[in-house]
């Protein structure tokens, strides 16, 4: 089974640079299932419905999110309603919307897609080892795929270590820049820290640079504003053994 885990979409023209792209790689790479986080989809940040129906109608099958999960309220009832979509499953139960994993039916093989984000350097939310072993003890697909939205570096690869042969691919999210450092782990996890972005080139994570700059030069609050020109799809796709779980090959795409 081929997966394809597509970074950080950023604002409309990220989406509308996926829907351009992302049928030609569908083919070419003979996708089976396409997970985006959609967490910065709308402008502004957040998701909003209509950015989430995008990326839908775009060809995306499962769309994860992050730490600007509940930004747009007008999105919190999409949140109950659709298991395609996802937030972090560390959010508290009781008061957020919405369901931290889904189990997504391919009809030959069903793939648990499991959503998780970090603690350090990030809002402190419940503990991500106890809550994924909560949902590993909740689930039996022979198919896991995590996408952990978390700052550090450490901490994606503990976990990635920790969950190594039980889950069949890691990807972290949320830092915007793709990492070289794709691989097999040892016990048959494949693993990236960070896809990347989907989105403006020239920008600070998809934010025009001059605002950025402001915001970091003058230490007063900058609205930002989406970058505009060329865009780049940060991609990686990983090959599962339909029988074992197991990776087989982790590649890293970007699509300019």
């Amino acid at each position: 089974m081929n997966i394809l885990a597509i970074g950080d979409v950023v604002g409309l023209v990220g989406c509308r640079f996926l829907r351009e792209r992302l049928p030609a790689l569908k083919k070419k790479e003979k996708i089976d299932l396409v997970i985006a986080n959609g967490e910065n989809s709308a402008d502004g940040n957040g998701i909003t419905p209509s950015s989430a129906e995008f990326l839908f109608s775009s060809g995306v099958d499962v769309i994860t999110a992050g730490n600007h999960t509940f930004r747009r309220r007008e999105s919190y009832d999409m949140f109950d309603q659709r298991h395609d979509l996802i937030r972090p499953a560390n959010f508290p139960e009781s008061t957020t919307p919405g369901r931290g994993y889904t189990v997504y039916d391919l009809g030959r093989q069903q793939v648990t897609v499991i959503n998780l984000m970090g603690c350090l350097f990030m809002e402190a939310l419940d503990d991500p080892y106890r809550t994924i072993d909560r949902i590993l003890s909740e689930t039996d697909t022979r198919i896991t795929v995590l996408d952990f939205h978390a700052e550090a570096t450490a901490e994606k690869l503990a976990l990635a270590y920790y969950l190594d042969g039980r889950v069949s691919a890691i990807f972290g999210t949320h830092t915007h820049v793709q990492t070289a450092d794709e691989k097999i782990l040892p016990k048959g996890t494949g693993y990236i820290t960070d896809v990347g972005m989907t989105g403006p080139q020239e920008s600070v994570l998809g934010i025009k640079p001059e605002l950025a700059i402001r915001k970091f030069r003058d230490k007063l609050p900058v609205r930002f504003e989406i970058a505009a020109g060329a865009c780049e799809m940060d991609c990686v796709l990983f090959e599962v053994d339909d029988r074992s779980g197991k990776t087989v090959s982790v590649k890293r795409i970007k699509i300019l």
